[in-house]
């Protein structure tokens, strides 16, 4: 493979053992029901905002992956201006996650983040074998993408306080089907240790009675 030089665009290529996932938070929140799963997702996005700030500082590469929602002619620029230039539910939210310019995404047409998408040809470009999965909704999307991550062989970690339900219920056994199913590590985004996690050391699992 020739050796990797900077772009037309002027940007170094990454690489990184670990990527941050942002999955569906670009989002009008134009939905039936959504003002169940609102409230939940913008206490998540502060969570997420902050933690995206240390990635940047750990030269972590941040890659969003988003629902098209169905729209074909649509594009990623296009869903987040949809959300900023309107006065719509999500607005607040895509204004603490409005994506930078070195930032990655990938639109995807169903719940994973891996199904008839790109994602996992550009994180083995990125070279990552550690997902932080962030976004909504857990039983959801983060849970699909989890189960397809997981068979892919990439470990997880999931930020409990960097995901959202419209229920704590639902995600909380989410949560639990990642940690016991999907050999996930569930934590506090605060607890993170980006700067070990670079190293590929994963925080220990925590042991389980018998």
């Amino acid at each position: 493979m020739a050796k990797r030089t900077p772009n037309s665009l002027g940007s170094q290529a990454d690489r990184s053992i670990v990527v941050l996932l942002l999955i569906d938070v670009i989002n009008d929140f134009q939905f039936e029901d959504s003002e169940d799963l609102l409230g939940p997702a913008l206490k998540a996005a502060a969570n997420i905002s902050a933690l995206k700030k240390r990635t940047k500082l750990a030269r972590i590469p941040a890659v969003y992956v988003n629902d098209n929602f169905g729209k074909w002619r649509s594009d990623f620029k296009k869903l987040v201006d949809n959300s900023l230039d309107n006065d719509t539910p999500g607005k607040p939210i895509v204004e603490l996650l409005n994506p930078d310019p070195d930032d990655y995404f990938v639109l995807k047409p169903k719940h994973s983040a891996f199904h008839a998408t790109p994602l996992d040809m550009l994180l083995k470009y990125l070279g990552a074998k550690i997902l932080i999965l962030t976004g909504w909704a857990a039983d959801n999307c983060i849970l699909a993408t989890a189960a397809d991550a997981h068979m892919l062989e990439y470990d997880l970690i999931v930020p409990s306080d960097c995901v959202a339900s419209s229920s704590e219920s639902q995600k909380r056994h989410a949560l639990e089907l990642i940690d016991k199913t999907l050999e996930g590590r569930t934590t506090k985004a605060r607890d993170l240790k980006l700067n070990v996690l670079a190293r590929g050391r994963l925080p220990q699992r925590p042991r389980r009675s018998r």
